[in-house]
């Protein structure tokens, strides 16, 4: 079983309490269509779990498959310079189909983030951060998208929602039993 070598922490993006007893980390990339899907099934398990379950995101655009992927993570880290990580990560799932640049000025007006900000952000502003998510990932064993890890352990079960939940509360019992 594959480790996440790198807990959640400060830099990343973080839905949940800090002291919830089950983290999911995913490493994703905005322009998989796989991606698309568990993201479905990461907002159910969410409900489900509720202050149980803490999630991060972190990016792993690959970018060699998708030509969009960079540019959305780069605007999904400008938007969360204005404290909009999570409304552009939906935006962006919501709307896998049109990602362009002028798709991401679009969802950028209407998030509020400046044309400036944005345009910065495309030129590399924010790579540092989304280079750091995509070496902890390559360090973690990460070589595809979704990749997620349950409280550190990789999980590489079926991508639907019943059977991550399973394996979720799984964790969570773990954690009660320790």
């Amino acid at each position: 079983m594959t480790h996440l070598t790198e807990s959640p922490g400060t830099h990343d993006h973080i839905q949940g309490a800090v002291d919830a007893p089950v983290t999911l980390v995913e490493y994703g990339d905005f322009e998989c269509p796989y991606c698309g899907a568990m993201y479905g099934v990461i907002k159910a398990v969410q409900a489900a779990l509720g202050p149980k379950l803490r999630f991060a995101f972190r990016h792993f655009p690959l970018t060699d498959m998708h030509p969009h992927a960079l540019h959305a993570a780069e605007f999904a880290e400008a938007a969360g310079q204005v404290g909009k990580f999570w409304d552009a990560h939906d935006a962006l799932y919501e709307n896998q189909s049109a990602l362009t640049d002028a798709d991401l000025v679009r969802y950028a007006e209407h998030l509020g983030v400046s044309r400036r900000d944005l345009s910065s952000a495309f030129e590399g502003s924010h790579d540092e951060q989304i280079q750091r998510d995509f070496q902890s990932g390559l360090r973690s064993g990460v070589n595809g998208t979704p990749t997620l890890f349950i409280n550190g352990y990789r999980y590489d079960g079926n991508p639907d929602a019943e059977s991550l939940l399973e394996a979720l509360r799984t964790a969570l019992h773990d954690a009660r039993r320790s």
